[in-house]
C-alpha cells in the first residue's frame, strides 16, 4: 500500500516531462526565418525580402542638406563647401584623387592620365575655363552620378571624400594660375628650391 503512492507520483512526474519534451520542439531554439535573398512562396513576386513603404526613410539616412549631400543650393550648383577645407580634408583629397582620378585625369588635372596614354578617351583639362570657372557643386555632382564616359564613384566614394577630392581639385586649379603674391612671404624662398630637398632648421642658440 505505501508503493502506491510513490508508483503514482513517479508516474506523473514522467509524464510531466514527457509533455515538456513534447514542446520543446527544434523550432523554438532554431525559429523559421528567411536568409539573406531567400525566394518566398508567401509573397506573390517570390521574394523574402521586401522593399521600403513608400515615403519612408531608415533610421540614420534622412539626407535633409542638399548642400552636403547634393551639391546644391538654391537649386543650382553650390558654389561653397559644406565643411571647412582643412589641411587634413586637402590630404584626404590628394589621397583619394591620386586613386580615382589621376588615371583618367592625371596627377596635375592635365587629362592625361595613364589609361589614357594607353589609348583611352582623353577627359577635358581641368584648367580648361569652363571648368576652372565651374562651381565646386559641379564637381561633386559628377563624381556623384557621372558624365558622359566617366561612371559615378558614389559606390567608391563616401560624400566627405567626394567634397575632399572637389576642394582639392580646386586646389589644382588655383596652383596653375598662381603669382608670387599668393605664396605665402615665408614660404617664398621655398619656390628656388630642388624638389625633394627640405628647407634648412634655424639652428638652436648655445
Amino acid at each position: 500500500m505505501r508503493r502506491k503512492p510513490a508508483i503514482r507520483l513517479t508516474s506523473a512526474a514522467l509524464i510531466a516531462l514527457a509533455l515538456f519534451a513534447a514542446g520543446c520542439r527544434q523550432d523554438m531554439h532554431d525559429a523559421p526565418r528567411y536568409e539573406p535573398l531567400e525566394a518566398s512562396t508567401f509573397f506573390a513576386d517570390g521574394r523574402s525580402s521586401r522593399t521600403l513603404v513608400a515615403n519612408t526613410v531608415a533610421r540614420g539616412q534622412l539626407r535633409e542638406d542638399r548642400h552636403l549631400y547634393e551639391g546644391i543650393v538654391d537649386g543650382k550648383p553650390a558654389e561653397t563647401f559644406p565643411m571647412p577645407v582643412t589641411a587634413q580634408v586637402m590630404a584626404r583629397g590628394q589621397e583619394r584623387f591620386n586613386v580615382f582620378c589621376s588615371p583618367c585625369h592625371g596627377r596635375t588635372g592635365e587629362g592625361d592620365g595613364m589609361i589614357v596614354q594607353r589609348g583611352f578617351r582623353k577627359p577635358p583639362s581641368y584648367h580648361e575655363d569652363r571648368l576652372r570657372n565651374a562651381p565646386v557643386g559641379y564637381f561633386f555632382d559628377v563624381m556623384t552620378h557621372g558624365f558622359g564616359a566617366m561612371q559615378d564613384y558614389s559606390a567608391q566614394l563616401p560624400v566627405a571624400d567626394r567634397w575632399a577630392i572637389a576642394a582639392y581639385i580646386r586646389a589644382l586649379q588655383f596652383s596653375q594660375r598662381a603669382s608670387i603674391d599668393d605664396v605665402p612671404a615665408d614660404r617664398r624662398a621655398d619656390l628656388d628650391r630642388p624638389a625633394g630637398t627640405a628647407a634648412p632648421q634655424p639652428q638652436e642658440a648655445h
